[in-house]
């Protein structure tokens, strides 16, 4: 939730703040990781929309991109997080990177999907990642970076990085 809310996508306080124990009442101790699927919209823009999913199997699979891809273009969404418990089959990565090459969406707009492993999200990314306050010119952030990561930046958007001292 806190990754949506840096990426300025709509999320209520209470689903910020919610303790374990409120989180355990709410979905129960033994729930399916398909029911914690979050559908959120940009703020001030409404037509940006995207999707967080949380896949039931261990390692993701082609029929299971395939239904989440279906499901996009009946809501009409292009972004997508997916949390997976571990990696991705290797024909499922193959045919991800095909659907975000050369799929195109119903609205026309390309899809944009991330993937997480689950350990990556466990902490937050911010809280372990820091950058050095001095630097005299712009320095380039991988696209695997896990601060560029974490904000869904892309190739050649500039970010500002404002520290606490």
């Amino acid at each position: 939730m806190q990754m949506l809310k840096d990426r300025d996508y709509v999320i209520v306080d209470h689903d910020l703040n919610m303790t374990l124990s409120q989180f355990k009442n709410k979905y129960g101790e033994n729930m399916k990781r398909d029911v914690l699927t979050i559908n959120r919209r940009k703020r001030g823009d409404d037509s940006d929309q995207i999707y967080v999913f949380f896949p039931d199997e261990p390692e993701v699979g082609l029929k299971t991109m395939k239904s989440y891809i279906t499901r996009m273009n009946e809501e009409n969404v292009i972004r997508v997080i997916l949390v997976a418990q571990q990696n991705l089959t290797p024909f499922a990565k193959t045919s991800i990177s095909e659907i975000c090459s050369s799929g195109i969406s119903e609205m026309g707009s390309r899809y944009h999907l991330e993937i997480f492993q689950e350990a990556e999200l466990l902490k937050t990314l911010l809280e372990r990642y820091t950058t050095k306050e001095t630097q005299s010119s712009l320095p380039r952030i991988q696209l695997i970076d896990p601060i560029a990561r974490y904000y869904g930046l892309k190739r050649e958007q500039v970010v500002d990085i404002i520290q606490p001292s």
